[in-house]
């Protein structure tokens, strides 16, 4: 991978660094790489780099120590730079994906609802998150590491000569998708053991071109929140914190999630579901564009930009869409529309079998 090329989109693209900022820059041992290629970059801008790098096994070495503190707070000293940094970026290199499978979700939850202010104060700043291929993740994508290198590449725009353009063009395409979404109040997905509506009137589609995520390829907005109606099914699997969750089935009534059901990791979604009163309601509707993206990794960052996929996430709304649903939660799950699925704006078709009309 040309991490010297990524470090520059990440830097000049992602987080528009300018002389004098100090960034925060959070990954693992195992991005030492890119860490080392973007501590250069961000020199060269005259800016300070804030290079934070776990070690492979401390998250699992965490929560397997973790006593009743840890779970009700957080250090003071995360929040202090959190207020000072002005941008961050997280980069996803893991060792292990699973590695948090065998925590209590419970234990997840209560220590997500503690942080929430630490997340707020970071979520208020620049950010970006993107991810680093490993051989962990390369196996559970089910690819040999150097065919996820370049999958991973394909999808960032990497194998582009001039990368910043080619998300420029994908920016310039899903604009002209909002100009027909825009106008509409009911939105309708339809797929196997899928037949769900949503309003979304006056609600504001906003154009992800890898500002924040990188890679993107989605347009998104936040539907009404007692407006969902009807079942939806999520054949995609998601790996939240490390906890594999399949096949997952929800029935909402006036916006609200009155049943749900997992094939595997079905505990971990129930106990998502009573985090907090936000958490069974929706924060967010999205469509998949980036067609270099044609499979899932099991990186929610990467299958919900699946072209030719919808996707709904639980739990918090992005305000600038006009979504109002507050939780600890936004945990994106993802329909995928590309065999006999259909997404519709007030009857009029908009994508099937994974193709925009």
């Amino acid at each position: 991978m040309n991490v010297e090329g990524f470090a520059r989109l990440l830097t000049d693209y992602c987080l528009e660094v300018s002389p004098g900022q100090q960034v925060l820059v959070q990954s693992s041992t195992l991005a030492a790489p890119l860490l080392l290629a973007l501590q250069r970059e961000i020199l060269e801008r005259d800016a300070w780099p804030l290079i934070r790098a776990s070690l492979p096994g401390q998250d699992e070495g965490f929560w397997s120590a973790a006593r009743d503190v840890h779970l009700s707070g957080f250090p003071t000293a995360e929040l202090a730079e959190a207020e000072e940094i002005d941008a961050s970026l997280r980069i996803q290199a893991t060792e292990n994906a699973n590695a948090l499978a065998g925590v209590d979700p419970a234990s997840l939850s209560r220590a997500a609802i503690a942080r929430a202010p630490l997340r707020e104060v970071a979520l208020s700043r620049r950010w970006a998150i993107t991810l680093f291929p490993t051989a962990a993740a390369a196996q559970q994508a089910g690819m040999g590491t150097r065919e996820f290198e370049a999958f991973v590449t394909r999808a960032l725009f990497l194998d582009r000569e001039d990368p910043a353009a080619a998300w420029g063009e994908l920016r310039a395409f899903q604009a002209s998708l909002i100009e027909r979404l825009a106008p509409a109040r009911e939105i309708h997905i339809e797929a196997p053991g899928t037949d769900l509506t949503l309003n979304v009137e006056g609600r504001t589609w906003i154009n992800s071109d890898g500002k924040r995520n990188m890679p993107s390829g989605e347009v998104f907005t936040g539907a009404h929140e007692t407006s969902a109606e009807g079942v939806i099914r999520f054949t995609i699997p998601t790996s939240p914190r490390g906890v594999v969750v399949e096949d997952v089935t929800l029935e909402f009534r006036e916006g609200r999630v009155v049943s749900a059901k997992a094939e595997r990791g079905d505990s971990y979604l129930q106990a998502t579901l009573e985090t907090d009163p936000g958490a069974r309601f929706l924060g967010e509707l999205g469509i998949g564009t980036n067609f270099g993206i044609d499979r899932p990794i099991g990186a929610i960052l990467f299958d919900e930009k699946i072209g030719g996929t919808v996707h709904l996430a639980l739990g918090r709304s992005y305000p600038e869409t006009g979504g109002t649903n507050e939780s600890v939660v936004h945990w994106d799950l993802i329909c995928d529309l590309r065999a006999g699925g259909r997404l519709s704006a007030d009857g009029e078709t908009i994508l099937a079998d994974g193709r925009f009309t």
